[in-house]
């Protein structure tokens, strides 16, 4: 079992009051992390900390902040096993966490990279002997909430590049994997950005709104990231608009997987099982929807469900498991019901559908239309619909009809054809000939309609998280009208 204190001001400490709160593992019910349950005053403490170290981490010359993240991006490397040991908190395969690493650590090489592209510029003025900048200056202090399906990758995105930019950070850690959080927190300590550059705070379930309300209303914090369900991200978008805080938000989704007549079956069918069931479903990214041209739905349907028929989920710890867990039962129970509404209405069972505690085997479905729950609703489960249509045009309507709009893919040997459809499918991300479940540290990462605003990645998060300002250098006199 692991304990998990606060990391405020650079120390390990318990909550004010003493109060704790345990994450179990799903499968097997034991105690995987005894967590510190922060209150309001240590919530406080916190961004305290962070402003206090904000002078000192701002002025850093930009190659010391750049060495100091790439030490801490070894660090993280080298500690994958402390990581993967952790993975009991969600259930999740030893596999996926060793990948967050990988690409967190990467996240972290990226925003070291960047330190020295916080770019401005010289504006023309009309008035005469005035010289104009735009300069892009550190905000303060960063909030950062991330969730628990892939805990590494990003809560570390959530602090790099605010980092980078030359702002202090406190972190939410998220219930569900409170552990891995605290030690992101722990290592980018241990690489030496000094005390109080990173504070991470977890709390109770029960006190998780009052957290976040406390933490996004301080005067001190300027900046907000969302990770996280559309419904708690509209939460936090509100939050932070009563206050005038900017919000990066990425949300929910339900990315379609376009098939097209002229597709490689077999190259399609791989990326439609990877991106649909890899880490049981649980990544914003995952394809839920299988968009087929009619004319190779069967074919397609057919190679997909002899591929499921190999994907075993079970126990991480038992070897002959390929998938792992669900984060708890009830997520279990909840997709059971979506997928029950689906077969009572119509849609037929391809694959799968059986659950076990949190448990529950890949799935997929057939013949879904509207009046089905899975047509909208995100399952954030190991669950894929297919969705029939003739011709491009329909399958581009099914495509783009959803809420959401975070990733998609297209799967076309006219690369031509695809790019086209690429350009009106409405996501912030669509990959042709390649998965939905795809990221890396230099792209810019966002969705659009309910899946959010704002970009996280490489560049594009500069502007998010940094203050653009003009200032103006007057040489000679200057006229005034009075």
């Amino acid at each position: 079992m692991l304990d998990v204190p606060l990391l405020i001001g650079g120390r390990s400490c318990p909550s004010r009051d003493e109060r704790t709160f345990e994450r179990r593992n799903p499968v097997t019910g034991e105690v995987v992390s005894r967590v510190a349950a922060a209150t309001l005053e240590d919530a406080d403490a916190a961004v305290a900390a962070a402003q206090a170290a904000f002078p000192a981490w701002a002025a850093l010359a930009p190659n010391e902040r750049r060495t100091r993240l790439l030490k801490a991006a070894e660090q993280m490397q080298a500690r994958a096993g402390e990581f993967i040991a952790a993975a009991g908190e969600t259930g999740a395969m030893a596999n996926w966490y060793g990948f967050n690493v990988h690409l967190a650590s990467n996240m972290l090489r990226e925003a070291a990279s960047l330190t020295t592209q916080i770019h401005g510029e010289v504006i023309p003025s009309d008035v005469p002997g005035s010289f104009a900048m735009a300069l892009r200056q550190p905000c303060g202090v960063v909030l950062g909430i991330a969730p628990w399906n892939a805990p590494v990758i990003l809560a570390t995105r959530a602090i790099a590049m605010p980092l980078a930019c030359g702002n202090t950070v406190v972190l939410k850690a998220s219930e569900l994997s409170p552990a891995v959080h605290r030690l992101i927190g722990q290592v980018l300590q241990d690489a030496g950005l000094g005390d109080g550059v990173v504070n991470v705070i977890s709390n109770a379930p029960a006190d998780a709104a009052a957290i976040v309300e406390r933490l996004i209303a301080n005067p001190a914090v300027r900046r907000v990231n969302f990770t996280g369900s559309t419904k708690v991200g509209r939460i936090v978008g509100e939050l932070s608009a009563r206050h005038l805080k900017p919000a990066l938000l990425e949300l929910g989704g339900k990315a379609p997987l376009l098939v097209l007549d002229d597709a490689d079956l077999d190259a399609a069918v791989e990326a439609a099982a990877f991106g649909a069931y890899f880490n049981q479903g649980q990544i914003c990214m995952s394809t839920e929807r299988l968009v087929v041209d009619s004319k190779v739905a069967d074919a397609f349907v057919a190679k997909l469900a002899a591929k499921i028929a190999t994907l075993r989920a079970g126990n991480p710890a038992d070897s002959a498991s390929v998938l792992g867990s669900l984060v708890d039962t009830s997520a279990g129970e909840r997709i059971k019901a979506l997928v029950d509404d689906a077969v009572g209405k119509g849609a037929k069972l391809v694959a799968g559908g059986q659950v076990e505690g949190s448990i529950m085997q890949a799935t997929l479905l057939d013949n879904v239309t509207p009046a089905m729950r899975l047509y909208a609703e995100e399952s954030f489960g190991p669950v894929a619909v297919v969705l029939r249509g003739s011709g491009d045009e329909e399958l581009l309507r099914l495509a783009n009809d959803s809420e959401f709009g975070l990733s998609s893919a297209i799967f076309s040997r006219d690369t031509t054809r695809a790019l086209a459809l690429a350009q009106r499918v409405e996501s912030g991300i669509c990959h042709i000939n390649g998965p939905t479940v795809h990221d890396e540290a230099q792209m810019p990462f966002g969705g659009v309609k309910a899946s959010g605003y704002g970009s996280f990645g490489g560049k594009s998060a500069i502007e998010q998280f940094t203050q653009l300002r003009w200032v103006t250098l007057q040489n000679g006199p200057r006229h005034y009208p009075i």
